[in-house]
């Protein structure tokens, strides 16, 4: 006789029931309740084994396969989410059949899937049925697994990138966005596998790169791959693309990648993009996956999270590798989302005029041009000598004679006018050590001299014989009072500047004509000039949105190293090199406000060293009148001074920074950049 079948085994039970309530109610028993086992302890069983991958414990029918096969089979029919994707099963409703023999329980399935906030979300139906022993057994299908799924098939999560932001300049400029490139490398299907390592020293050597590297590269990659060893953009004539296109198996693969209009334009600042490195993807947290494109220096890669978008991503149930199931079917599907754009204060044209005017400067060298009135950062330009640090933002050095415009605003404040005469002798001597002037400076200019003549012709010896008019406190209070800020929170890798607060002697002698421990970065000085100029202490602005609090950790810059350029900067013959600044000391309290007289009487003197000092090749640029000041720093052993070259200025309603790293003086060095900035 065959198995005995579930309406059999239901009439033996009501049967056995019966019997036994009705011997019940012939003892006085006065009611009688059948025992029914529940089915949603078997159904909440079977759904904890889907959310772990144990079926230990699953009560399963006779016909399902083993708990340990049942493992791997979700093992593998999963693995293909990504290995941070999560399930979370809850039973739902539990419906029993009219006969009580069989179920069906609703199981809400729930994915969290890697790259996406949108869950994948999906109904299980699971059969159960009470087998002889009247215990709820629950039956296996590979559907549980995923909607409709069938033996031999799997599920697999495929990503689709997100556009990422563009970056906004000036005027809606579009400064980075999607552009042509090709990428050039070897593809291994084009030769045998017996020349795959010629082809690739062949290419490695035409672009001049290591070629044991990227033989080794090419080697280990598969036996159908294509092995890039340069991107180049579509215009990019440095590189005879039709000499690497006639290498043996040498492609090139047409791309996109976010660039800005040049390969250097504001380089430095704004970063590169390119394929997430394996640190990045780490500690993205599973926002970023291997083979992304991400920021991988400067405000790309600060500002990663808002410029990369959110992927989209697709769920299908395709055959198994090396399968014959059924086609491939798309499950769930969720679009990506852009990028938001990245707004700066970039003005292309500045940026552009800036860069140019530096191509030709060999030491590290800086443009820096702010509008005063807004503070935002027109243009923040860095030679090739900086070697792909951003000079122009992150530069620490000694900024000589520029740094007497904080230096005449702490004297103003101590009782002097720009019409005070003030001592200009040859040479002074404080603590046993001599200060003295530039060569050459005008003999004119010598002796008791009006304040804004001794400014005018940057006299060091005036300078330093006011020094009591203003300790060093009230130094560092005037350097705060024009911007010169090393709190100031600027939402980008930024330096401004560093002045000591406590020192005395030739410390102090030093720091009033800017050198010492006095730093400065191009940044910074530029700051001063926009603050002398809208009589008011700047904070310069370059990142528009989002809010400074939102930006990631601040980010590297291209170059060999993450930190500002730090210079050992010395006072006037003096062999000891200055200590980096520390840009995080917070000063106590805020700095004394600048007043509109005192901003006058700066912009008097620094109109005076146009008409009567060292900058008087800018007396006849066109346009508004140009106020200036020069600036000469000695740093290096005794036995090799060498000059940074200063010179800032402002023309209405900009301010600029000029600075080279190695050059003869400020006036000579700095002051040509400068005027071919200003004329254009």
């Amino acid at each position: 006789m065959g198995t005995t079948t579930a309406t059999a085994r239901a009439r033996n039970r009501r049967a056995a029931w019966a019997l036994t309530c009705g011997l019940l109610l012939t003892s006085s028993v006065a009611a009688c309740t059948p025992d029914r086992p529940d089915p949603r302890p078997a159904a909440e069983a079977l759904a904890a084994a889907l959310m772990s991958g144990d079926f230990t414990d699953v009560p399963l029918d006779a016909a399902a396969p083993a708990p340990a096969d049942l493992a791997a089979t979700r093992t593998a029919v999963v693995a293909g989410l990504g290995e941070t994707a999560a399930a979370t099963v809850e039973v739902g409703e539990v419906t029993t059949a009219d006969d009580e023999e069989t179920a069906t329980a609703a199981l809400e399935v729930t994915w969290d899937l890697p790259w996406v906030d949108e869950d994948w979300t999906w109904t299980a139906d699971t059969r159960l049925a009470r087998d002889d022993e009247d215990a709820w057994r629950v039956a296996w299908s590979p559907a549980l697994l995923g909607p409709d799924l069938q033996d031999g098939e799997v599920l697999r999560a495929a990503r689709t990138a997100a556009p990422r932001g563009d970056v906004i300049g000036a005027g809606d400029a579009v400064l980075v966005t999607e552009r042509d490139v090709e990428r050039f490398g070897v593809d291994k299907t084009r030769l045998p596998a017996d020349q795959h390592d010629a082809a690739a020293r062949a290419l490695a050597a035409a672009l001049a790169i290591d070629p044991e590297a990227y033989a080794q590269r090419v080697a280990g990659a598969g036996e159908k791959a294509f092995v890039e060893a340069i991107t180049l953009r579509v215009e990019d004539e440095s590189v005879d693309k039709a000499a690497l296109r006639a290498l043996p198996g040498v492609v090139a693969v047409p791309d996109t990648l976010p660039l800005a209009p040049t390969r250097t334009f504001a380089r430095p600042i704004l970063g590169t993009v390119g394929q997430a490195t394996a640190e990045i993807v780490e500690a993205s947290g599973g926002a970023v996956a291997a083979g992304d494109l991400a920021g991988l220096s400067g405000l790309q890669r600060q500002y990663d999270e808002h410029l990369r978008g959110t992927p989209g991503v697709t769920v299908r149930a395709e055959p198994a590798e090396g399968g014959d199931g059924p086609a491939v079917r798309e499950l769930f599907t969720t679009e990506p989302v852009p990028g938001q754009p990245l707004r700066v204060t970039l003005d292309q044209r500045l940026q552009e005029r800036a860069e140019a005017v530096l191509a030709g400067v060999a030491p590290a060298s800086a443009i820096v041009a702010i509008q005063p009135s807004t503070g935002d950062v027109l243009a923040a330009a860095s030679g090739a000598g900086g070697e792909g640090i951003s000079t122009a933002t992150l530069g620490q050095y000694a900024p000589g004679s520029t740094f007497k415009v904080v230096s005449a605003l702490a004297y103003l404040r101590g009782g002097l006018t720009p019409t005070s005469s003030v001592a200009c002798p040859p040479t002074i001597t404080v603590d046993g050590r001599t200060f003295q002037n530039f060569p050459g400076y005008p003999a004119s200019a010598q002796g008791d001299v009006p304040f804004r003549t001794a400014f005018a012709n940057s006299c060091n010896t005036a300078f330093i014989g006011a020094r009591d008019l203003a300790d060093q406190g009230a130094l560092a209070d005037a350097a705060r009072s024009l911007g010169l800020d090393p709190a100031a929170e600027l939402g980008f890798p930024a330096f401004l500047g560093a002045v000591p607060d406590d020192a005395s002697g030739t410390g102090h002698a030093a720091s009033v004509i800017g050198q010492g421990q006095v730093l400065a970065s191009p940044l910074g000085m530029a700051t001063v000039a926009a603050s002398v100029a809208t009589s008011r202490a700047v904070v310069p602005r370059l990142v528009v949105d989002p809010e400074p609090g939102a930006a990631g950790d601040a980010a590297a810059t291209d170059g060999p190293g993450d930190d500002a350029t730090t210079d050992a900067a010395a006072t006037d013959g003096d062999a000891t090199a200055a200590p980096a600044a520390d840009p995080s000391a917070a000063p106590a309290g805020p700095p004394t406000p600048l007043t509109l007289d005192e901003a006058t009487a700066l912009r008097d003197m620094m109109r005076a060293v146009v008409t009567e000092g060292g900058a008087g090749l800018l007396a006849d640029v066109p346009g508004e009148p140009v106020l200036a000041k020069t600036g000469t720093a000695q740093f290096g052993p005794e036995a090799d001074l060498r000059n940074h070259a200063w010179l800032i200025a402002v023309q209405g309603d900009l301010a600029v920074a000029v600075f080279v790293a190695e050059g003869d003086y400020g006036s000579t060095t700095a002051g040509p950049l400068l005027r071919s900035f200003l004329v254009g």
